[in-house]
């Protein structure tokens, strides 16, 4: 397969990438890190090809996606996490927040949706923090709420084109991205387990795949109750 994965330089989209270069895929590894990108193309030179984006730079992207007009699988895994500070709350802080994880992931696919043809697949990586209201989350758990109802909505209108849209829900992963948070990350897992399960739910078309199966499923329960309900028991977290 030809897949195109942003985020490439560290975390999940980095583990995924050099998963499926391990497969003998051939890669197109897109981030910031210049550094990150020659090492992946380092251990695998005939598989990786890397590319810096910034998907903030709205001109970049369109630029630089747009070239790739063979692509199976696109992968949207560039993302950033900022905690809220309720005694000096920043509106510029949802602003950063959503103009990687959300706008970001918009440029993305407005440069390479043209391209994609029947059978290709268009993968967001969102988060299973969209399913309570959890303390100091309001930029980063909105976000991915917003990017699960944009997938939905996608599901549906590219559809007749035959292209398949999936969402990927983690729970808490070992990346230098959760390294940073100073509580409690129940069930957290190695980038290994993760890419792993990513890689069986896009080879499986699962809609959206969501790991570890049991915090998932915990909190998907909890994301039924009454609105009332998940606020007193986020209160207690």
């Amino acid at each position: 397969m030809n897949i195109l994965i942003t985020g490439a330089t560290s975390g999940i989209g980095k583990q995924v990438a050099l998963s499926y270069a391990q497969q003998g895929h051939t890669v197109i590894a897109c981030g910031r890190n210049s550094d990150a990108l020659a090492e992946l193309e380092a251990l695998y030179p005939k598989q990786i090809a890397g590319v810096r984006l910034d998907v903030s730079d709205a001109d970049q992207t369109q630029q630089t996606l747009s070239t790739f007009t063979n692509l199976d699988l696109v992968i949207l895994s560039a993302g950033v996490c900022e905690y809220v500070d309720i005694e000096r709350f920043e509106a510029a802080m949802f602003e950063r927040v959503f103009d990687v994880n959300v706008f970001g992931m918009m440029r993305c696919v407005e440069a390479v949706l043209p391209n994609l043809k029947s059978g290709s697949q268009l993968v967001f990586v969102g988060s299973t923090a969209r399913l309570l209201p959890f303390t100091r989350a309001e930029a980063y758990g909105g976000s991915k709420a917003a990017i699960q109802y944009i997938a939905r909505s996608l599901q549906v209108d590219l559809a007749p084109r035959g292209i398949v849209v999936q969402t990927v829900s983690p729970g808490f992963v070992e990346t230098p991205m959760t390294d940073a948070n100073d509580f409690e990350m129940p069930m957290r897992v190695s980038v290994e387990f993760a890419a792993e399960r990513i890689i069986k739910g896009i080879q499986k078309k699962s809609t959206d795949i969501t790991f570890p199966t049991t915090f998932g499923l915990f909190l998907k329960f909890l994301s039924r109750l009454p609105q009332s309900w998940q606020v007193a028991i986020s209160k207690r977290f």
